[in-house]
Parts: structure tokens; C-alpha cells; sequence
């Protein structure tokens, strides 16, 4: 038969002392001798005693807990993201509840209200947290930090990708490579970094050029619909170039037109952006703009976290650089 689990009376039983002494010496109150604190410590320990976090919730106010709230949880660039955050979370000794909105609007209200109570603070990456969805539906009293948004609050620090330098860098690098015929493949209208990067494009265009826009949703089945697009026309219709607007629709535009028969980049060359882990393993490597993508999520989760202990700076927006990596793709490199 299994032993039933210490409890905090059990502790207080072998120690001499009472529970609320117990208590406020394994959370960490000032006002315990240090002799009387270690040997509850030292109690604790040989009775294998857990303290209940919901107990501990109670006493603090704390769940020692922070939620993130992402577009998705599928993918290589959300895993980097993720992978970040949840380092800089167990560095701090917190735990991490994720959630996703599918990128439905309707899921990310539910989300932020559905985690208000189980977490300390929030990070929130959603193309649908503009000032009207915050002031709607994130709790005033509860701390969070933003990513890639193009919301300037006063009360929230905002993290975010030099989307439009980055993509204007990426233009006048393929129009330095000769490319002439340049067409982008955007992503979701509604969404705040696919339309500054179709900014970026634009402004790195030559004087009196005109943009060529392909639509696209930020997924590999959105470069291959535009690649299919693009075969239907006749060879001598066809872009030089197609700048992708992630590096997710640029693979899955280059697998559909290499099944097609275009050559890359002989025929037409390719560019991309987040430079994901897998974009260095395709045939031919991608040529892209690298985000620091976990760095991004651990800065976040750091700033976050210093709200949390009250000793947070003034409130601000970090735009994190990117850095043009130039592979086989765009017909620039030999790797």
C-alpha cells in the first residue's frame, strides 16, 4: 500500500512549528529566524514534501506560470519562437502554458481571456492584436509583452522584426544581382509584418519600376497555388524572380516549380525570409533574411519577466535586426 503524500501539517508536526511559520518560510517571507527556516527546509526535504502550487497561488498571488499566444504552433518558425521562450522561462524558474488562435480572431479573444487567472503575464503574437482587440480583451491588470505587432502602447513593450528594412535590403540585393522582373508572394492582408515587408519590397524597387504581386497566406500550400499560377503562363511572361514574403512559401513554391520544369535559378530565382533551419538544406539553398527568431521569444519572455518582479524599464519597442544571407537560390552564391 502507498504512502499518502506529506502535507505542509506533516512538516510542521516534525518541525515544532506551526503551519503558517512552515509557509512563509518555503515561500520565502523575511520574517523567519534563518535557523528556523533551514530546518523546515531540511524537514521538507526528508519527508519529500511538495508544496501545492494552487495552495501557493493563494499565499502569493502567484501561479508562476506565463502564457504565450500564438498565430500557430505548427511549423519551423514557431518551434524556433517557442524554443526561445521556453528556455528563458526555465532560467527563471517559470512554467509555460502556450495557446493558439489558428489565426481566427474570434479563437485569440476566447485565448486571452480564457488564460486570465492561470498566468502571471502574457506574450502575445496575433495579426489581430491591434489597440481595439487589446482594449477588448487583454485584462488591464495583467502584464504582457507583444511580438510583432504594429501596436505602439503605453503599457505594453513591443518586440519586433525589421520587417520593412529587411525586405527593402533583400529587393535591392536581387536588383543588384541584375534581377529585373522581380514579384513578390505576400502574405495575409490583414497581417501587420506581411504588409510592412511588402513595403520593404516596394520601396526597394528601382524608380518608375512596378510592383508584381502574387497573393499568398504565409504557408507552403500558398507557394505552391502561386506556382502554379506562374507555370500557366507562358515562359517569356514569367518573373525572373520571386521574393517570398516567409521562407515557408518560398520551399513550397520552389518544390512546384522544379516539379514543373523550371530551373532555379537558372530560370527563376528565389528569395525568402525568417531563414528557417530547413531553408540551408534544400536543393537549391535558400537565399534569405535571417530573423533571430529564439533570441526574439527569450528577450521577450526576459522582459516579461522583469515586469513580474516590479523592476521592469520604461516601457519600449525593440525592433530586432535581420541579416541577408544569400545561398544558391538567387543565383548569387556558389554554397
Amino acid at each position: 500500500m502507498t504512502a499518502s503524500p506529506a502535507t505542509i501539517k506533516d512538516v510542521a508536526r516534525v518541525a515544532g512549528v506551526s503551519v503558517a511559520t512552515v509557509s512563509r518560510a518555503l515561500n520565502g517571507a523575511e520574517n523567519v529566524l534563518p535557523d528556523t527556516r533551514q530546518r523546515i527546509l531540511d524537514v521538507a526535504r526528508e519527508l519529500r514534501y511538495s508544496p501545492s502550487g494552487a495552495a501557493r497561488s493563494l499565499i502569493t498571488r502567484r501561479t508562476d506560470t506565463v502564457g504565450a499566444l500564438l498565430p500557430d504552433l505548427h511549423g519551423e518558425f514557431f518551434s524556433e519562437l517557442i524554443r526561445g521562450i521556453d528556455q528563458a522561462a526555465r532560467a527563471r524558474g517559470l512554467h509555460l502554458l502556450l495557446s493558439s488562435s489558428h489565426d481566427d480572431a474570434d479563437e485569440a479573444a476566447a485565448a486571452l481571456r480564457a488564460m486570465n487567472g492561470r498566468v502571471d503575464g502574457l506574450i502575445v503574437m496575433s495579426p489581430h492584436a491591434d489597440d481595439d482587440f487589446l482594449s477588448q480583451n487583454l485584462p488591464p491588470a495583467l502584464p504582457a509583452v507583444l511580438l510583432n505587432s504594429g501596436v505602439r502602447s503605453p503599457t505594453q513593450s513591443v518586440f519586433a522584426v525589421d520587417n520593412f528594412g529587411g525586405a527593402r535590403e533583400m529587393t535591392e540585393h536581387l536588383v543588384r544581382s541584375g534581377r529585373r522582373r522581380i514579384a513578390f508572394l505576400g502574405g495575409p492582408a490583414a497581417n501587420f509584418e506581411a504588409r510592412e515587408r511588402e513595403r520593404g519590397y516596394r520601396a526597394g524597387l528601382p524608380a518608375g519600376v512596378e510592383p508584381w504581386l502574387l497573393e499568398g497566406d504565409f504557408s507552403e500550400a500558398g507557394g505552391q497555388r502561386a506556382a502554379q499560377a506562374l507555370l500557366a503562363l507562358p515562359a517569356a511572361g514569367r518573373p525572373d524572380t520571386v521574393f517570398a514574403a516567409n521562407d515557408i512559401m518560398a520551399i513550397g513554391l520552389l518544390g512546384a516549380l522544379v516539379a514543373g520544369g523550371v530551373r532555379v535559378p537558372e530560370d527563376i530565382a528565389l528569395a525568402g525570409f525568417d531563414d528557417i533551419p530547413i531553408s540551408r538544406y534544400v536543393s537549391p539553398a535558400l537565399t534569405t533574411m535571417r530573423v533571430p527568431i529564439a533570441a526574439m521569444g527569450g528577450q521577450a519572455l526576459e522582459a516579461l519577466a522583469q515586469v513580474l518582479e516590479r523592476n521592469a524599464p520604461d516601457v519600449t519597442t525593440t525592433v530586432m535586426p535581420v541579416q541577408l544571407v544569400v545561398r544558391r537560390s538567387c543565383g548569387s552564391a556558389k554554397n
